[in-house]
């Protein structure tokens, strides 16, 4: 999170909500909503199945979109870095959601 801050800094950048980061929060919002009504083992599996779900699509955006769009090589790097720890988050995700079954 810091090398990210540091580069935006770096590059002056300014982020801005567009249609993905509206769209994304809004389905955080929803996910919130639907965890907040369960508890005990539904409440794991759901959790755990949004987390498997959550990082395959933000795997699949930085490897088919973010990531060869970019021409910055430095944002490049940063990005490709965040996906090998996103890869091993959805892995671990994936080994608990298998413990739940």
């Amino acid at each position: 999170n810091k090398q990210a801050l540091d580069l935006v800094k770096k590059l002056n950048v300014t982020p801005e909500d567009n249609a993905t980061s509206k769209a994304l929060t809004k389905a955080a919002d929803e996910e919130r909503a639907k965890l907040a009504k369960l508890d005990g083992a539904a409440f794991d599996k759901a959790y755990v199945d949004n987390e498997v779900a959550y990082h395959k699509q933000v795997n699949g955006a930085l490897e088919t979109l973010l990531i060869p769009s970019v021409e910055n090589a430095e944002l490049k790097s940063l990005l490709e870095t965040g996906l090998k720890l996103f890869q091993g988050h959805e892995q671990h995700a994936e080994h608990v959601a298998g413990m739940l079954k």
